[in-house]
């Protein structure tokens, strides 16, 4: 499909500078433009790009004022990045969606599927299950017994939801998502480890995203649940009865330990480590590999392991830095302690 710079200004209320009848048909990377392309330009150090590129239109924030002449069409926005993901929800919307079972799909008698359903090839899908409306499931997904996953959801391939748990309505969940395998629970005994069983489920709201191979762990009693808007990246560890409040937001490998309470529109970096039994207040913001070893308030940023206020941990890390010098002038010091004693004592 083709649109042009007017069109596209009007669905996201932008200005246009230059050629309102420019036309594009595709994305492409600002630094990669081709002619007929979309880019956009939101982080300053791209800006160079804008005055070579090839592309056709160019998405730019309304404060940006060029310095060279650029052959490219603008449309000024209040926020570049967001409006471009306007335009590819768009895009997406407007691609043919797969619809019917597969002859190899596995679908229980009792499983109950719903309107303009996909399911792919190897698909299986349980007892008493219920599929909603224009949900897209793909090859090799498995939906156990009495599990509900609601409409207009994405299963990509291998993923598993476990027995009698829920997934909502508008969620994408990525190759090899795992949702509600047993919790990590087991007893110390004389003879070793004894299981304790997970008698819980997993609850994922509305309009969550979760990467590949992420795990979202059933409760021991009642529900692990990740509240509607969150989004959690590839590789993460969701262990049991943990809360994940809306909109918050997980990178890669974040592990968080059982039963804590996470709050809303929180923001985690890669790799962060979360221990168990604690609260972390909304709008609470971790750098990469922050550790948070205990109850932490809201609207704060914090950094290193066990988590401290990120100011004063860049004060911190400052003189971390520091420490191979100062470590030389206590030596220095000491040596010059030695000498005066030794003249003191003559």
């Amino acid at each position: 499909m083709e649109f042009s710079a007017k069109q596209i200004a009007a669905y996201i209320g932008g200005t246009i500078i230059g050629d309102e009848n420019a036309t594009v048909h595709t994305f492409a990377k600002i630094e990669e433009g081709v002619p007929g392309a979309l880019s956009f330009l939101s982080n300053p150090k791209y800006t160079h790009y804008i005055y070579e590129t090839q592309s056709s239109i160019v998405l730019v924030n309304k404060d940006f004022e060029p310095e060279h002449e650029i052959s490219a069409t603008l449309i000024k926005v209040d926020n570049a990045y967001e409006s471009l993901a306007k335009l590819l929800n768009l895009y997406e919307a407007s691609k043919p969606k797969m619809v019917g079972i597969d002859p190899l799909a596995s679908i229980a008698q009792t499983a109950k599927i719903g309107d303009n359903v996909y399911i792919g090839p190897f698909a299986s899908i349980a007892e008493g299950a219920e599929i909603g409306d224009n949900t897209i499931i793909y090859p090799h997904v498995t939906v156990c017994a009495n599990a509900k996953v609601g409409h207009d959801t994405i299963l990509y391939p291998s993923v598993t939801i476990y027995h009698d748990c829920r997934v909502g309505n508008h969620c994408t969940l990525h190759a090899g998502c795992v949702i509600g395998a047993d919790g990590f629970g087991f007893a110390p005994s004389a003879e070793g480890y004894d299981k304790i069983p997970q008698i819980g489920i997993t609850i994922i709201e509305d309009n969550v995203e979760i990467g590949a191979n992420t795990c979202v762990d059933r409760a021991t009693m009642g529900a692990t649940i990740v509240h509607k808007g969150a989004k959690l990246d590839n590789l993460i560890q969701i262990a049991h009865n943990v809360e994940i409040g809306s909109h918050t937001v997980m990178a890669a490998q974040n592990g968080v330990a059982g039963s804590t309470k996470i709050g809303e529109w929180c923001m985690f970096g890669g790799q962060v480590g979360i221990a168990g039994h604690i609260k972390v207040g909304d709008k609470t913001y971790c750098g990469a590999q922050t550790g948070i070893a205990g109850t932490v308030k809201g609207n704060a940023t914090y950094l290193g392991s066990p988590a401290i206020d990120a100011r004063q941990y860049m004060k911190s890390y400052a003189y971390l830095r520091k420490l191979p010098d100062m470590a030389n002038e206590v030596s220095a010091l000491k040596k010059e302690i030695e000498l005066l004693k030794k003249q003191l004592n003559k």
